[in-house]
């Protein structure tokens, strides 16, 4: 049985079934690679994209190329994920530098939470511009720190630079992770497991920064 039908027969402990990576690859069929790139662009770009499953969505299409599921060449795959999530940054960039902080000037509903403004301005302001890169790895803050950036005005070179080399990491990098453990029956025994798994996984980065900040102001201090 391919995996994309038996994976969408599990139970997902993820949240709805229809937001469910697998739900969502298999249910295209044929079209499943250009649903993803959908995704993948309103997450990164559009503000109401926030709660689609990146992370998750990318690895399973690794899979999915592995066994045969997905026929798309595996290259062609990682550069067109890739390139829909420079493309939709860059769509978020632009509607920030448009609309200026009214469009974080609405209030509380479904679909828009402030928090998730707040926290992202946070995020912006510890990391500045490694922010870019670094939020390709947090799911909800890399949808809103693409606008924000776009509102702050942040220089476009440096945007574009580092929106770039996160989109080929964070988008091309997790399709073949997914890819590499198609192989795997572990992983494909375990998908619930494999994708709580990819999640954690993906805040390594976000790691690898703190302890470079701790070891900087421990220098410091030391210096001092």
């Amino acid at each position: 049985m391919p995996l994309a039908t038996a994976a969408a027969a599990t139970t997902t402990a993820l949240g709805p079934s229809w937001m469910h990576p697998t739900e969502l690859v298999s249910t295209f069929g044929a079209y499943a690679l250009v649903a993803v790139l959908v995704i993948v662009f309103a997450e990164c770009g559009l503000l109401v994209g926030f709660f689609l499953p990146g992370d998750s969505l990318l690895f399973m299409t690794g899979l999915f190329i592995a066994d045969g599921s997905i026929r798309t060449p595996l290259w062609l795959a990682c550069v067109l994920v890739a390139a829909a999530a420079v493309l939709g940054n860059a769509v978020g960039y632009a509607i920030g530098w448009r609309l200026g902080p009214s469009v974080f000037d609405k209030p509380e509903s479904r679909l828009f939470r402030p928090k998730h403004v707040a926290r992202t301005h946070e995020f912006f302001e510890k990391y500045g511009t490694r922010a870019i890169f670094l939020a390709r790895f947090v799911p909800i803050v890399r949808t809103f720190i693409t606008v924000m950036a776009g509102v702050g005005r942040m220089d476009r070179r440096a945007y574009f630079t580092a929106s770039t080399i996160g989109g080929i990491v964070w988008g091309a990098g997790v399709v073949l992770l997914g890819h590499a453990l198609g192989g795997v029956d572990a992983v494909k025994d375990n998908i619930e497991l494999a994708l709580v798994g990819i999640v954690l996984l993906s805040v390594i980065p976000i790691g690898l920064e703190w302890l470079r900040a701790r070891r900087e102001s421990g220098s410091v201090g030391s210096a001092g």
